[in-house]
């Protein structure tokens, strides 16, 4: 799994009872429309898996899956006090390989991503369909009116605990490691939500998700695995300090006083020397064609920008659990406090988090 994709894609889209009680008065029916039936399609398909174990015609690989499902929903709330709810104690089976697709945009020549604003929720960085065909053709009229865009397979979102999420057989099949992650990410934004802040409530999910992993080897994993989680965690670091790299060149060239015809070409240069760099450090790890899907895509400023989303916070969120002495409640009762406080305030006191945590690695270093 990559830190930007996450592998399982699982972008927020979220969808709140408000939407339902306010449909009369939005200006756009039919799109908060699909997003009500859509999700309403999912919670129709959905079974308790305890049902769906206990059927002698379900795949064995199936509740295997569910079975590891159940340990992990339990270890969550036990061992990382994530809400102890119904969530993810059902299963429903799509028959598709996503659940939704988000579509992302920002300026040519700006790494400012578009946001779009829904009721309760605030605004967000993305806009999600429950279909592929009507995502691209959005996705279209965005570029035609000269946006660069990307469009995400995303194979699990959060409702934030307004419906008891359940899951999908869109990520049914991930490995152990991908599974944790992502129950213990979708989770955690039924902890905290701030609306209108994308980057702070991914990165704080992603840093219980991280947490979590470790946690969760920790009681339940062999030295194998230890060693095969640090493995992957070091290509995260390498892989995020890349595009982090070549996202502030970016930045810096979209600042600046050029041309636009310069900047057009400095960005195009700047995508080339991405790739090429990437390449020279597959050579040493190449293991780290775990990222080469990513790379295939077109590289453009929406797609680069939405690796910030889930990482740029991450190590405020860190700082903030170890100065909570690694207690979960603790440390959620501190993310509560600032969330609450005006966004200026806010950043200022995880801006003082990451610098912490930077001193502290260097000083471990």
């Amino acid at each position: 799994m990559n830190v930007v994709s996450r592998t399982f894609s699982h972008f927020r889209f979220v969808i709140t009872l408000a939407s339902v009680t306010w449909l009369s008065a939005c200006a756009n029916l039919p799109y908060y429309a699909q997003a009500v039936d859509g999700h309403l399609e999912v919670l129709r398909r959905a079974q308790p898996i305890s049902t769906v174990i206990e059927n002698p015609d379900t795949d064995q690989n199936l509740k295997n899956s569910l079975t590891k499902i159940v340990q992990l929903r339990k270890f969550a709330s036990r061992e990382l006090k994530l809400p102890d709810n119904r969530s993810y104690t059902s299963y429903a089976n799509l028959e598709r390989p996503f659940v939704v697709w988000n579509v992302f945009a920002s300026p040519e020549l700006s790494l400012q991503l578009k946001e779009w604003c829904f009721l309760k929720v605030g605004c967000v960085n993305y806009r999600g369909f429950f279909s592929q065909a009507k995502a691209e053709r959005y996705a279209e009229e965005l570029r035609n009116e000269g946006y660069d865009v990307h469009v995400g397979g995303v194979r699990a979102y959060s409702t934030l605990g307004w419906f008891s999420d359940p899951v999908l057989n869109t990520f049914i099949s991930y490995s152990e490691i991908n599974l944790a992650r992502l129950i213990f990410h979708e989770l955690a934004h039924q902890v905290v939500y701030v609306p209108g802040d994308t980057v702070f409530n991914e990165s704080f999910a992603t840093a219980v998700e991280q947490e979590g992993i470790k946690r969760w080897f920790a009681h339940n994993g062999t030295v194998l695995q230890q060693s095969a989680l640090n493995a992957r965690r070091e290509r995260e670091t390498i892989f995020t300090d890349l595009i982090f790299k070549h996202r502030k060149h970016l930045q810096d060239l979209l600042q600046s006083d050029l041309s636009e015809a310069e900047k057009r070409a400095g960005k195009a240069r700047i995508f080339d020397e991405l790739r090429t760099e990437f390449a020279d450090l597959k050579t040493n790890d190449p293991e780290l064609s775990l990222y080469d899907s990513w790379f295939s895509q077109p590289l453009n400023n929406a797609l680069l920008a939405t690796v910030s989303i889930y990482s740029q916070l991450v190590p405020a969120f860190q700082a903030i659990l170890v100065q909570s002495d690694q207690d979960m409640n603790k440390f959620f009762d501190a993310v509560t406090k600032i969330s609450k406080l005006p966004k200026e305030e806010r950043n200022f006191v995880l801006q003082k988090a990451t610098e912490d945590h930077r001193r502290w690695t260097m000083v471990e270093r």
